[in-house]
């Protein structure tokens, strides 16, 4: 790439910094850090974020079989539950995700983290069912938004050699919240003290928001996303603080930089995604994620409601899901030890593949030992398969663009959790098995599509993924 100013078929102007700055690129100087105890603290605090999103999200599971249970709702009420929640995620995606390309990471990441506290607390007062269903849809604006800023922050300051292993450590603390949430509503759920059970589980929800300052306190902002916007003294100040911490820490001087590839834009539009660049890549991902939240939010929110639906009592159900729900954290952990041992495309080829055969064999299981190994292995696979993609779909799209690029293709895949909810509550009816089969096709489509159309980026720079 050539260092002088170049012209886009979209007309935003780029500028290799590289080449005209004295001093090497941010981007370059945080691919050199060390790994340290920055890098852990920083992880620890995202995480946390992540475990409220977490806990947010699943524990509707419980909460929903409970509600149809005592007739606070109805089957289609929860399903009107649920598209509400993945609707507010796909508009705080498709917005406040995008938004944090113009805002920065660590704002928006606070500021969503705020938002959908507040409202998850409104939802734990809801008199009736309509207006649990509109908390539950502003709840998701700042659920939704959430998860993208977290994938896009954790992808920007750690190094690309431990880049995927950190977004795997974010979806392991994440999916910790889920047997939290199971053991907390086979506890909560039967009383009735001073509130309704499921009342007291969207009010332990709303906690995250207790965090929001201190969390705020201890992250920095992201250097790299300072540099690609051009406010590049500010991004020196932050940066020149974490090469001073992670100096310290390390016990010597740090590795000189490499020369790394910079381009700057004032603006990003979306029609920049359809470019020559990135256009297979937006395609790809807009294809992906309709299909991928099928099977994932398929099994995890209607678990209960499934046994419940094949006979099982309310109580079984819950117990059933509690004991799913404990292995939760093994498919990330797996993730977490395997993100760069294993190329990202192929595990996730594989695993989605693996999530269409094993979900194929829940409808049959009848034994309380069948549906527990089998609905754990499920969730296994499909946990696992999820730290795989959230760390690759953030590497596809250059720091300028990052959070667009995310947030508007993984938006989609909110927007198609609302219809599939509303189709699974369809097929429901019909049986199980019906719901099963819909899931094995939609993954078995993410198979093909990452495998033929993804491209592979395991211990490559951000900036050269991007080129």
């Amino acid at each position: 790439m050539r260092a002088d100013d170049r012209t886009t078929s979209d007309g935003a102007e780029r500028r290799s910094s590289s080449a005209t700055d004295a001093r090497p690129s941010i981007a370059a100087r945080v691919e050199r850090l060390p790994l340290v105890g920055f890098h852990y603290r920083f992880i620890a605090l995202i995480s946390l974020g992540a475990f409220f999103d977490f806990f947010d999200i699943f524990m509707l599971a419980y909460v929903g079989a409970a509600l149809q249970s005592s007739g606070f709702l109805g089957l289609e009420q929860f399903s009107a539950l649920l598209a509400a929640g993945f609707l507010g995620m796909f508009v705080g995606t498709a917005v406040f995700g995008i938004g944090s390309d113009r805002f920065g990471r660590r704002t928006s990441f606070v500021l969503m983290l705020l938002i959908y506290s507040i409202f998850t607390l409104a939802g734990a007062f809801a008199p009736d069912a309509t207006t649990l269903i509109v908390t539950r849809a502003l709840a998701g604006v700042g659920i939704g938004a959430e998860l993208v800023v977290i994938d896009t922050y954790v992808t920007e300051i750690v190094p690309g050699a431990y880049r995927g292993r950190f977004v795997a450590i974010t979806q392991l603390v994440g999916f910790c919240a889920i047997p939290v949430a199971a053991l907390l509503s086979r506890v909560l759920l039967p009383t009735h003290v001073v509130l309704d059970g499921w009342r007291w589980i969207l009010v332990i929800g709303a906690l995250g928001g207790v965090f929001t300052w201190w969390i705020r306190r201890g992250i920095p902002e992201s250097p790299r996303w300072l540099e690609s916007v051009g406010r590049g003294d500010e991004a020196e100040r932050v940066m020149a603080g974490i090469e001073r911490t992670v100096e310290a820490e390390h016990g010597g001087p740090l590795p000189a930089p490499r020369v790394l590839r910079v381009e700057r834009a004032e603006r990003v539009p979306v029609r920049e995604l359809f470019g020559p660049v990135y256009r297979s890549r937006t395609l790809m991902l807009l294809v992906f994620h309709p299909l991928q939240t099928v099977g994932i939010y398929g099994f995890a929110n209607w678990a209960p409601t499934f046994l419940l639906r094949q006979g099982q009592s309310l109580g079984h159900s819950l117990e059933y899901s509690f004991l799913i729900a404990l292995v939760s954290p093994v498919g990330p952990l797996l993730g977490v030890l395997t993100a760069e041992r294993f190329e990202r495309k192929r595990s996730i080829v594989v695993l989605s593949a693996l999530m269409a055969l094993v979900g194929l064999a829940f409808p049959y299981a009848r034994s309380a030992v069948e549906i527990v190994a089998i609905g754990a292995l499920f969730t296994i696979f499909s946990y696992w398969f999820s730290s795989a993609f959230h760390a690759y779909q953030a590497e596809l799209f250059p720091t300028r663009a990052r959070a667009t690029g995310v947030g508007f293709t993984y938006g989609m895949s909110r927007l198609s959790a609302v219809f599939s909810t509303l189709i699974i509550g369809a097929l429901l009816v019909r049986g199980v098995l019906a719901v099963f089969v819909f899931m094995a096709a939609a993954m078995l489509g993410v198979a093909l599509v990452v495998g033929v159309f993804g491209p592979r980026t395991n211990a490559i720079a951000l900036e050269d993924v991007s080129h």
